[in-house]
Order: structure tokens, then C-alpha cells, then sequence
């Protein structure tokens, strides 16, 4: 099987177009594509996974122990013929000094050769010393090949071909010239996901074709063909998935909601629950659930559509207020509060949650989160929950106008999370939070929200 780690010198590099088009174009070809993506990210997913016609699973090292890594991607990677895995950041970028949650750490812990993307506007000769420094800074890196990205012409990309090759030797595989066509909208929060970009295949295919005509890629698969194979350097420990489902949790996924991981809605399954797709923009009450989870996403865009769904509205501020088990994050704990503000506009939500949600031009939370579980917590203790609960957040709003006292269960031991030192919003039996969970070895909280939703069932 071919697996190659697509990274980059810096930041904004293209790489995720460049990945979004790798796929497409390789799957185009008749191979099964199995994407991953590096960092806690629900937005370039949603892209990779709809290009590889296969779901992309995120690999974190702030959420995942190295043989976890290792073992979601040997897993998830059986039975297909190429293995893409897109960085974040540059190759060697990292919250230490040491790298040690870098790209090249990734690719070195997996074993995966680099096809390093170079942004090469304003750069000629200066790509040689570029590459030189990068080989050698870490010999241990395998650099297979360079895509040129943002090629001025053809008189550009010879000249860049040319310096290349008199000067390294890692070979061009191709060189992607500017064109603003390629080029996908972005947000706040990154790219406009795929779940409400308008004309997504239509984009999808304008990125394969780009690929397909400047990438030689039967050279980038003889260039990869050699990765090692992978399997988990330790057991990981699997859950036996029930006979049948006894549980219907319902999932707003939809325009205004799509932030979730694949692997955590896999994990529902696991543990005998039936995720029942709830659409927030149309459907007018909720169906027969045992709970609700609400993810993140982007409801300041469609909030006057949420807000004129008055029927739905309704229905969940009674089911929660009667005490449904709910679990909601970010666009989702945006959504259940009194007023949604954005632009000068306030639109009425949910309102079981006694704020506004206000946004503005700058992140008020953004990073990874360290929180500390309050005796207090609301989903029952399984004996195997850490002292710390790794996560990240990701917001433009805050909560302002906080009309009633607010019980936490966090305090915030890195973060912002609601206001700098708690998140976690407590009400009957709804926990809201601004931090993005992430079901892993480390802390499996699908597993304790279900056990939730059973001993609230039951009693």
C-alpha cells in the first residue's frame, strides 16, 4: 500500500487544496483512498472525506498516545491502496521546542515518507537552499518529492524545476500554477465546510483536474510505494458492539451543525446506540430519543433559519427542561442559549442556557484546553477517567447578559472555555460546553455519556 504525509515549509501553503485534489484525482484513478488529518480539525475532513469517498479520521498527539495513532491508522488504512495523511502547519512546526507533536514526528512515529508542498510565489533559487536546510535538519525525515504550489507560469516552473534538480536531489513531482479558481472560501474557523458549501463536487472536480494535469501522479505513487506496513505497537483495547442498538440518540447534523468526528460516531455504535439524524432547519419537533448531542458548527450563519424554527425550538427546551440526558459543544451550546448576536443581528435560540452568544471579529477561545472534571459532574464515573481531560476549543463567541447563576462541571487548567477558569455549563440534565471532546484511549467520554443516558432511562 502507498501512504505519504502531505506537509509544507509554513502555514496557508495550499496543502489542503493540493490534499483535497490528491484525492480526488487517486480515487478518480480507481484506487481506494483512505485520508487522516493531523490536529484536532473538523473543517478540512469534511473535504478530504467527501474527495476519498471514504470518512478521514483525525491523528492528534494532544488527545492520542503514539500506539493509538499507529493503530487507527493501520486499521482504518486495511484494505485500501493509498494512505494520505495531510499535516497542519509546517513540516517541522510544533507546541515544543523539540517537535515532539510536529508533522515530522508523525510521519517519523508512522513511518511515513513527505511530499513537501512549497509555496512559490516570490521564490526562485531560494527553493534549493529551502529544501537543502529541511533535509538536513532532520535526516531522519524522508522528503520523497516537492509539489510546487502557486507557480507564477511556465517560465516559473522551469526555472524552479531546473534550480531543483541542479541543486537537491529530491525530484519535482509537480508544479500547481495560481489560479484563483482553486481556491476554496474560507471562514473564520478555516474552510467553508462541505457539508453547506454550495457546488462542492463542482469545486472537487476543478481540484482533481488541476492535479491530474500538473502532478505526475504515477511518480508520486513509485515514489511511495515502499512505506512500511503498520500494525499497533500495543493492543488497543476493543469494544464488543452490541447484538442490537437499545439506545436512539439523536445528532443535529446538518447546514448549521456538522462538527464531529467520525470516529466518535463510530464509537456510539459501539456502545449499542442508534444515532438519529435531527435536522435543525427543517424538521418541526424531535423523534422518539433517549438523548441529544448538538456539535459544533457554524449556527451564526443560518441563525435567523434556526431562530424561525419555532416548532423545534420548542421541542428541545421541553425535552430538556423534562430532564432528557443532552450533551451539546460550541455551535451547539451557541444554539441553546437565550440570544444568538452576530453583525448587529440577535435572533432568539433555544433558550434554556440564561445568556446571549455573541460573536466577534476575533477568537475568544483557540487552542488546545486542559480541564479538570468538578466533583459534581453530571455523567457517572467509569474508573478510568484522567486526572486532566485533553481537548480544544475553537470560538468566536462568548457568553455575555448571564441572567441566572451558571453551575460548571470544569475548571479550565488551560483555556478559555466560558470565562477563562470554568466551562461546562450544568442544567438538569443538559452538559454544555465551548471545548470540543474527542473519544479516545485517553478519555472515552461517549462511553460515560451513554452510561448517562442508561441510568437516567432506567430510573
Amino acid at each position: 500500500m502507498n501512504r505519504f504525509l502531505i506537509s509544507a515549509t509554513h502555514k496557508s501553503s495550499g496543502k489542503t487544496t493540493l490534499s483535497i485534489g490528491l484525492c480526488a484525482a487517486l480515487e478518480h484513478l480507481g484506487n481506494t483512498v483512505q485520508p487522516f488529518k493531523k490536529g484536532p480539525d473538523y473543517i478540512d475532513p469534511m473535504w478530504l472525506g467527501r474527495a476519498a469517498g471514504r470518512p478521514c479520521y483525525n491523528l492528534d498527539f494532544y488527545t492520542m498516545g503514539n500506539n493509538e495513532i499507529i493503530d487507527l491508522v493501520a486499521t482504518k488504512s486495511s484494505g485500501a491502496d493509498i494512505c494520505l495523511i495531510e499535516g497542519n502547519k509546517g513540516l517541522f512546526d510544533g507546541l515544543d521546542i523539540n517537535g515532539s507533536n510536529s508533522n515530522a514526528a508523525l510521519a517519523a512515529l508512522t513511518s511515513t515518507p513527505v511530499i513537501l508542498v512549497l509555496d512559490t510565489r516570490g521564490m526562485t533559487r531560494g527553493v534549493a537552499p529551502l529544501i537543502l536546510g529541511y533535509q538536513a535538519f532532520d535526516p531522519g525525515i524522508e522528503i520523497k518529492g516537492v509539489i510546487f504550489n502557486n507557480v507564477g507560469g511556465s517560465r516559473h516552473e522551469s526555472k524552479l524545476r531546473s534550480i531543483l534538480e541542479h541543486y537537491t536531489d529530491v525530484p519535482v513531482i509537480g508544479a500547481v500554477h495560481k489560479d484563483i479558481a482553486l481556491d476554496i472560501d474560507e471562514r473564520h474557523l478555516g474552510l467553508m465546510p462541505c457539508n453547506e458549501a454550495e457546488q462542492v463536487s463542482r469545486k472537487i472536480d476543478s481540484l482533481r483536474n488541476a492535479i491530474e494535469s500538473q502532478v505526475d501522479l504515477s511518480q508520486l505513487l513509485d515514489l511511495t510505494k515502499d512505506a512500511p506496513s503498520l500494525s499497533a505497537a500495543a493492543p488497543v483495547t476493543e469494544i464488543t458492539p452490541k447484538a442490537e442498538p437499545d439506545i436512539r440518540v439523536g445528532i443535529i447534523q446538518d447546514e448549521a451543525f456538522g462538527f464531529y468526528y467520525p470516529s466518535d460516531l463510530e464509537a456510539f455504535a459501539e456502545h449499542g446506540v442508534t444515532l438519529v439524524q435531527v435536522d435543525s432547519l427543517n424538521d418541526s419537533q424531535l423523534p422518539e430519543i433517549d438523548g441529544l448531542f448538538i456539535g459544533g458548527g457554524f449556527p451564526e450563519e443560518r441563525m435567523e433559519q434556526l431562530s424561525s424554527n419555532h416548532a423545534l425550538r420548542a421541542s428541545i427546551a421541553f425535552v430538556i427542561n423534562q430532564g432528557l440526558p443532552t450533551y451539546a459543544e460550541c455551535g451547539g451550546l451557541m444554539y441553546l442559549c437565550r440570544n444568538l448576536v452576530w453583525n448587529d443581528k440577535h435572533t432568539e435560540m433555544v433558550g434554556v442556557i440564561p445568556a446571549d452568544a455573541v460573536m466577534y471579529e476575533k477568537p475568544q477561545g483557540r487552542g488546545y484546553v486542559r480541564l479538570q472534571e468538578r466533583d459534581n459532574h453530571l455523567w457517572p464515573k467509569m474508573g478510568d477517567e484522567p486526572s486532566e481531560v485533553t481537548a480544544h476549543e475553537f470560538h468566536y463567541s462568548r457568553l455575555e447578559n448571564i441572567s441566572a447563576p451558571l453551575e460548571f462541571a470544569y475548571n479550565m487548567n488551560r483555556g478559555m472555555g466560558i470565562d477563562g477558569k470554568h466551562d461546562g455549563i450544568m442544567y438538569k440534565n443538559l452538559l454544555a460546553n465551548y471545548t470540543h471532546l474527542r473519544d479516545t484511549e485517553r478519555y472515552h467520554w461517549i462511553k460515560r455519556f451513554v452510561a448517562f443516558i442508561r441510568q437516567t432511562t432506567s430510573s
